[in-house]
């Protein structure tokens, strides 16, 4: 099977604060973060095993806070991205953390989700970060949420960024019709795909590769239909990829979220994103 496993452990805090995240003031106790840690271990030690299925998988990291600030998950990006039978192996994170450690990935399988959150980190020490990535030829995007008052930031390391590396554009959907004209203008300046982003699809009842080809899985090793719809479809450990994969159709009136959407049938993401669709790059 060609599979897509989106993993997210215990870990709910962060170095960071950000207003418009729920996650961003949690602090994880000693007992949690070794609980996510075993959590990490168990999962990449279930990859390794896979192998011998003949499955080939492509991971995805994305937990609730920042995971590379934790030897566990830079340890398993390096393992992963040296599997044969691993495809892809991605995170999603704020690069605050050191990067030498990124000198034992494999640059043909490791990739980068990089976010850009104005006012926690200088636009200097990111666009440094980025560039350490950028000189070892590790892929990555960088993204932004754009909230307004990020307007004049986005726009700021857009312009530092080298031309080559794509960066993308979350829409805040919070609140309704949140946008002007000009802002949208502005957005798609940005992020050539903003528009796909700023729309919700709706997907009740339509085809959608989750649950049968794309898997999210929790720390404990409960696998649910997607990250919006939270029915618990099967345990990876205890079921195996071939005992929870089933077609499914989408519960959810409609789908607003990037990890989830882009897995919908009939959608035209694989065009612009290519084999870089799980990491967010773009064919610019």
């Amino acid at each position: 099977m060609i599979a897509t496993v989106y993993f997210r452990g215990s870990l709910i805090s962060c170095n960071y604060d950000c207003p418009y995240c729920p996650f961003s003031k949690n602090i994880d106790s000693r007992e949690t973060l070794a609980k996510d840690r075993l959590q990490v271990h168990t999962f990449v030690d279930w990859v390794k095993d896979q192998e011998k299925s003949g499955h080939q998988l492509s991971v995805f990291f994305n937990p609730y806070g920042e995971g590379l600030t934790h030897r566990w998950y830079r340890e398993a990006m390096i393992q992963l991205s040296h599997m044969p039978h691993v495809r892809k192996v991605a995170i999603q994170t704020n690069l605050s953390a050191s990067l030498d450690w990124t000198d034992d990935l494999n640059p043909a399988t490791a990739a980068f989700w990089a976010t850009y959150h104005p006012g926690q980190t200088k636009e200097e020490r990111f666009v440094q970060q980025c560039g350490e990535l950028y000189r070892r030829k590790i892929p990555f995007s960088v993204g932004c949420v754009g909230v307004k008052s990020a307007f004049q930031a986005i726009s700021s390391v857009r312009e530092a960024l080298p031309e080559d590396v794509y960066l993308w554009v979350n829409a805040y959907k919070d609140q309704a019709d949140y946008y002007s004209d000009e802002d949208l203008a502005f957005l798609t300046r940005m992020d050539p795909h903003f528009a796909l982003n700023v729309q919700n699809y709706d997907s009740m009842g339509k085809s959608c590769r989750a649950g049968q080809q794309v898997f999210y899985v929790q720390g404990d090793g409960r696998v649910k239909h997607c990250y919006k719809d939270r029915q618990v479809i099967g345990n990876l450990y205890r079921d195996g990829l071939e005992g929870i994969s089933k077609e499914r159709p989408c519960r959810m009136k409609q789908c607003d979220c990037y990890i989830g959407y882009i897995h919908m049938e009939g959608q035209a993401f694989e065009p612009i994103y290519g084999e870089r669709l799980l990491e967010r790059i773009a064919f610019i």
